[in-house]
């Protein structure tokens, strides 16, 4: 459809040129105000291209050059006040479409537009104090969404994870485990390791309340540690394979994986050097208390401790450090940062002080900002208990399912109904978390989210296992498809869906934002399953429009394939 779009602008460029050489205008800046819509009536045309920018340079109203670009057009086009309408010869771009995506497969969608650029994306950043909990989950589907998408349109992409390990909260649950669990392991208890991690660190809260000695010691523990003491590392090294194993656990159970695995532990001390360089060249500036801080009344802002008075390092030295250390590995040309809303003022500081310091390609950072995420009762606390682990949410979300499909009994057909019911479970949370903006606040309803109505993950998911079932047919069939059968305006409107699957990706990676694809996804599904309602595709009276009709719906399938791989939203066969 792409190929169309480019022809027609060209021909409307050429009238307009024409128009203006009559004026005597220069038109050389013309092209760049082109763009090309649809009507909002398809009986009106299958294109349409406003005027309004032109009005200006010609000395005319849009409706009047809209008229005199028609007639320089001829019969495929009209005006429409200030715009102009084309046809364009619909069996000849829906053959386009359908061959150019029985090529492509389930890579339909993909570009080569970001090819050559490096790009890094950090994301997850679990402590190693709990498990993965809801709020993870979105960081969690969201930077592996926008790595796939970044993916698809050419971007060499390394997806990161700095793993919080070390500070006096992962002690706190060091602390808990010597008072209340020495001898236990997750193992003699039957419990996920990092969930138990994740209980001694409520119990440390708890035993905190009543004992006002317990912070100062987990402030003492935490220098035996930076001091090397054995015994404290030993305990910190086995918590840590504790929680890091089960976290492991819940990244495979939902699709999410890293191409390098940084930890804090490892990368605490950096950024101190280069601090003390800034220092030397006079970008940074020793304050009268002896710290080190960046003045930022340039950007609007107060002042920033880069170090302390005693020396030591805070959050935003080490952030610094790791960010050049990175770069100084796999010379990056963006480096996005998946972190919530409450950083933003951490990143802006971040980039600044990179950009002091020298670092051009710091211009190219980029903090992918995204909403809390609650439950309808409200904000979840890690401390308090109150948070939604991430394994029991896709649990609960699991057995809903399973207990669905028993109740349609649809378990005794499907070869895997627990399987499958964990598939749903992802679907419908992955989904969900990619609908909203990610700049925005959301409340994730379990039920909802499970819906085999409307937009939902496994509503999707249904109308792709549909489509396979009748896509299988398609062996057996006699019949050669041929898209000028197609005649259908609603069939004509689906393959303009499929034709405009590629400009959502790229709009996806060009916004960061999955939630783009997500509805596009949602509408190529729901006009599919109004066509599959009210058209016979495989039964068709004629055997070659049965085949038309069933290629149609294999690029429906192929498309919708691709996005579920882009989403990270697991693909059944039958539900």
């Amino acid at each position: 459809m792409n190929d169309f779009k480019e022809q027609w602008s060209d021909r409307v460029l050429g009238a307009l040129k024409s128009i203006a050489a009559e004026k005597g205008v220069d038109a050389s800046g013309f092209a760049s105000r082109m763009s090309v819509g649809k009507p909002p009536k398809s009986d009106m045309g299958d294109l349409s291209f406003p005027l309004f920018p032109y009005a200006k340079d010609l000395r005319m109203g849009p409706p009047q050059i809209a008229t005199q670009v028609a007639a320089i057009l001829g019969d495929e086009a009209n005006a429409a006040g200030p715009y102009v309408n084309v046809r364009i010869d619909r069996a000849a771009a829906l053959d386009v479409v359908l061959k150019a995506i029985e090529k492509a497969g389930d890579q339909w969608g993909c570009g080569d537009e970001l090819a050559g650029r490096k790009v890094m994306v950090e994301f997850s950043s679990p402590n190693t104090n709990k498990p993965l909990h809801l709020g993870h989950l979105r960081n969690d589907i969201l930077g592996e969404s926008c790595a796939r998408i970044l993916a698809a349109r050419g971007a060499e992409v390394q997806k990161v994870n700095l793993v919080n390990d070390r500070g006096v909260h992962i002690c706190k649950s060091m602390l808990a485990y010597q008072k209340f669990g020495e001898g236990e392991t997750p193992e003699s208890l039957g419990v996920k390791s990092d969930r138990y991690v994740g209980d001694l660190y409520v119990k440390f809260a708890q035993w905190a309340k009543e004992d006002k000695n317990a912070e100062s010691m987990a402030q003492t523990m935490l220098q035996d540690w930076e001091n090397g003491d054995e015994d404290v590392r030993a305990l910190w090294k086995m918590m840590n394979g504790w929680a890091l194993s089960g976290i492991q656990t819940t990244y495979e159970r939902t699709g999410v994986s890293f191409d390098r695995i940084y930890r804090e532990s490892e990368t605490y001390l950096l950024g101190k050097d280069k601090v003390l360089e800034g220092l030397e060249k006079g970008v940074f500036y020793t304050h009268e208390d002896g710290s080190v801080r960046m003045d930022m009344s340039d950007i609007g802002l107060d002042t920033k401790v880069l170090l302390r008075s005693d020396g030591t390092s805070v959050y935003m030295t080490q952030d610094l450090g790791t960010a050049i250390s990175r770069h100084d590995e796999w010379p990056f040309d963006q480096l996005i940062y998946v972190v919530g809303s409450e950083q933003e003022y951490h990143f802006k500081v971040l980039f600044h002080a990179l950009k002091k310091l020298g670092f051009q390609w710091a211009e190219r950072l980029r903090h992918l900002s995204y909403g809390m995420v609650n439950l309808p009762e409200g904000k979840m606390k890690s401390r308090e208990g109150t948070v939604v682990d991430a394994d029991d949410l896709i649990d609960e979300l699991a057995a809903l399912s399973l207990a669905e499909m028993k109740e349609k009994g649809r378990d005794e057909v499907i070869t895997d109904a627990k399987m499958t019911a964990e598939k749903i479970a992802v679907a419908a949370l992955h989904y969900f978390l990619l609908q909203v903006s990610p700049s925005k606040d959301m409340i994730f309803n379990p039920q909802e989210s499970l819906s085999f109505t409307g937009n939902t993950g496994p509503y999707l998911q249904y109308m792709v296992a549909r489509i396979t079932g009748l896509t299988a047919k398609a062996a057996q069939m006699d019949g050669v498809a041929n898209a000028a059968l197609l005649v259908r305006d609603d069939e004509w409107d689906l393959g303009r869906r499929l034709s405009e699957f590629p400009d959502l990706v790229a709009r996806a990676a060009e916004k960061l934002d999955p939630s783009i694809l997500a509805t596009g996804l949602y509408e190529i599904a729901k006009d599919f399953s109004r066509y599959y309602h009210d058209v016979p595709i495989a039964v068709a009276d004629d055997v070659n429009l049965a085949a038309s009709r069933m290629a149609l719906a294999h690029a429906v399938l192929s498309t919708l394939k691709s996005g579920f791989s882009l989403l990270n939203i697991p693909y059944v066969e039958a539900m």
